[in-house]
């Protein structure tokens, strides 16, 4: 009886362990974000080689630009060109195609890698987004490039996942736009919202509205003179940028946000400014404010080939007073005028929650409209879909970055974020998961506190594990399985997007990335800057220089070894310049250190710390009461040497 069961135990530990070689053959879920809803694993790789072909099929255009898309973006990864082939795949190949599956929705797509990749959508856009989940494994995989055999069907919980960024406050270069379509379209965020004039808070320019910063950010024919002179999108820029975005399939939304943050207007014609709620007002009564609006709007959608490419445009309606009855009604009134204004024009209309707030009798259009809710003070929630409202998710409380501000978010609460919100809640108000009337979510940064030193580096620096958290929760929803801590270890090991570099990352670990004996004036490097966490030390002899001698620019900052203004150590970017108190003499040998973080940039002398460039509180009253925190960082560049007479030596560039 005894060996009986010694023979029956033997058995059955001889199949746990063959249960278990089985299972650890199988391949687990490829990290990818936004998160697989569907992975099947089977057993073994699949590894590209020269003859990987990328196939699409015959006379399918479409498939065959984003065929083109995917090797252009394998070469820039992997330095490697697939070649594309139309017609029927083989083993070894990557074959694109499309397939009819009502389960996969509009969006999502379906991957089968076995001794070839099969990768089918309902339509194109699937095809797109499979597209990018295959790069983002291999790139975790940069040896070989080995993809997991097993099966994926992946599709949105959500069908709009976006980001809106302040350009009005403050400018934001052409460059970087067209970078974050790239950024976003990786990550499967479909649309991007430009906010295109604002201003800033009267208290900061000695509570006169005349001195008050005000940018409206796009070239114009009809207002000669609107146009912000400080930073500014051409037509054709604009265009061609929606252009980008349509090849990514990520939709631009334009926004002209009235009738409050308007100064920029007022600024341009004051008699439409109103005197009693301030310049940064529109006056609603006043007939010359809807025809400067209406000869506004009609610019930019009007024609055949309208400036405003995409189904939908925003037209703003936030945060206007709702103390008076009558104006009440009124911002009613022009709510409704440019809802229907728009839609003259065969676009969608995009408005701000903010008919709680103006409650009234005046009617306003709800059908086939998209409010974006983002306080429900302003606007509630459940009420709004009554109403018969599309609402975004965009709650302030979660999702609103305002760098250095001291409110709201500088950098968003991620964890939280990633562990217990999704589209479906807005504020306190709570929908069902993937309710109908949640079209999806988006964040958002405000550029409020005008002239406090943030750069765009700054920016990308808060919106970026921002973005990278958020297409999850908008994609995957609730279903991820992953902890926080899993997760965010592992986001770091994805690139931003194909030939996209915004924080300025060399390497992989910490310590010496980069290095050169000797510095010739005018001379490059292969790398255009270092961002956050590093280290830049060089040996000096120096000799007289002129003022604005540059060490190092990029296209995005220059390094000085002697200022424009006082010939001192320093820096420039985004318009700011910052110096150190420390001008190198003629005939000194020294050691110089740069050390930059998101908080501050240090000078260090012979391996001294001698100052430090931190975080500064600025005044704007005798009480104290009004301040702001001006920033003095530094993404240091590396691009291309200036023209100095000292000499340079002993380059070394470190990772933190």
């Amino acid at each position: 009886m005894k060996s009986v069961n010694r023979i029956c135990l033997m058995m059955i530990l001889c199949c746990v362990c063959c249960i278990n070689i089985a299972q650890a053959a199988v391949n687990p879920k490829p990290f990818v974000i936004p998160e697989l809803k569907e992975w099947k694993g089977n057993e073994g790789k699949f590894i590209p080689t020269e003859q990987t072909r990328i196939v699409y099929p015959k006379g399918n255009s479409e498939l065959q630009r984003i065929a083109r898309m995917l090797a252009d973006d394998c070469n820039t990864l992997f330095n490697h060109t697939p070649q594309i082939v139309e017609g029927k795949g083989k083993k070894g190949d990557l074959i694109l195609s499309l397939k009819k599956d009502k389960s996969l929705g509009q969006e999502g797509y379906a991957i089968r890698v076995t001794d070839r990749i099969e990768l089918t959508a309902p339509k194109a856009i699937g095809v797109y987004w499979g597209t990018r989940t295959l790069l983002q494994i291999a790139e975790q995989n940069k040896e070989d490039l080995a993809l997991p055999k097993g099966e994926i069907r992946d599709y949105p919980d959500y069908a709009m996942r976006g980001f809106m960024i302040d350009c009005g406050r403050k400018f934001i270069p052409m460059s970087y736009l067209r970078d974050y379509v790239k950024i976003m379209a990786y990550y499967k965020m479909n649309t991007l919202q430009i906010h295109l004039n604002d201003n800033g808070f009267k208290q900061y320019f000695e509570q006169d509205w005349n001195k008050t910063y005000a940018a409206f950010r796009l070239e114009s024919d009809t207002y000669p003179g609107l146009t912000a002179r400080d930073g500014f999108y051409t037509k054709k820029e604009f265009i061609d940028l929606q252009k980008l975005a349509e090849e990514c399939f990520v939709e631009i939304i334009p926004e002209i946000d009235a009738p409050a943050h308007t100064l920029a207007f007022s600024h341009y014609k004051p008699e439409i400014g109103s005197k009693e709620y301030g310049m940064d007002h529109l006056d609603l009564f006043n007939p010359e404010t809807y025809k400067f609006m209406d000869g506004l709007f009609k610019e930019y959608l009007e024609g055949e080939e309208p400036v405003f490419r995409g189904p939908r445009v925003h037209i703003g309606t936030d945060e206007y007073s709702n103390k008076d009855k009558k104006v009440v009604e009124k911002f009613r009134e022009f709510t409704d005028h440019y809802i229907r204004y728009v839609e003259g024009f065969g676009k969608q209309a995009c408005v701000w929650g903010a008919l709680t707030h103006a409650k009234g009798e005046t009617p306003v259009k709800a059908e086939n409209v998209i409010m974006s809710a983002w306080y429900n003070g302003y606007a509630e929630p459940k009420e709004m879909v009554k109403q018969g409202y599309k609402l975004i998710s965009i709650p302030d409380g979660f999702l609103y970055i305002v760098p250095a501000a001291g409110y709201y978010y500088d950098y968003l609460n991620t964890e939280e974020l990633y562990n217990s919100w999704t589209p479906a809640q807005v504020g306190k108000a709570v929908f069902e998961e993937k309710d109908p009337a949640i079209l999806g979510g988006m964040f958002a940064v405000w550029n409020d506190h005008v002239g406090n030193g943030i750069s765009t580096k700054d920016i990308h620096h808060r919106t970026f594990p921002a973005l990278q958290t958020l297409a999850v929760k908008m994609w995957t929803g609730t279903a991820t399985s992953l902890p926080y801590n899993e997760f965010n270890r592992m986001r770091e090991t994805l690139s931003e997007a194909p030939g996209v570099n915004q924080m300025g990352r060399i390497g992989n670990a910490p310590g010496l990335v980069y290095e050169q004996a000797n510095v010739a004036p005018k001379s490059r490097t292969p790398h255009r800057e270092i961002g956050y966490g590093y280290r830049v030390t060089f040996d000096v002899e120096g000799a007289a220089e002129t003022p604005g001698t540059e060490l190092f620019r990029s296209p995005d900052a220059v390094f000085y070894l002697s200022d424009p203004i006082r010939g001192m150590l320093g820096f420039a970017r985004d318009g700011y310049l910052n110096t150190f108190s420390y001008n190198i003499q003629p005939g000194q040998r020294l050691n110089i250190g740069i050390e930059g973080d998101n908080k501050a940039t240090r000078l260090f002398i012979n391996g001294k710390l001698v100052e430090e460039l931190n975080i500064q509180q600025r005044f704007f009253d005798k009480e104290g009461k009004t301040k702001m925190n001006y920033v003095r960082t530094l993404v240091f560049p590396l691009e291309q040497a200036g023209e100095f007479k000292s000499k340079i030596s002993n380059l070394k560039v470190y990772k933190k």
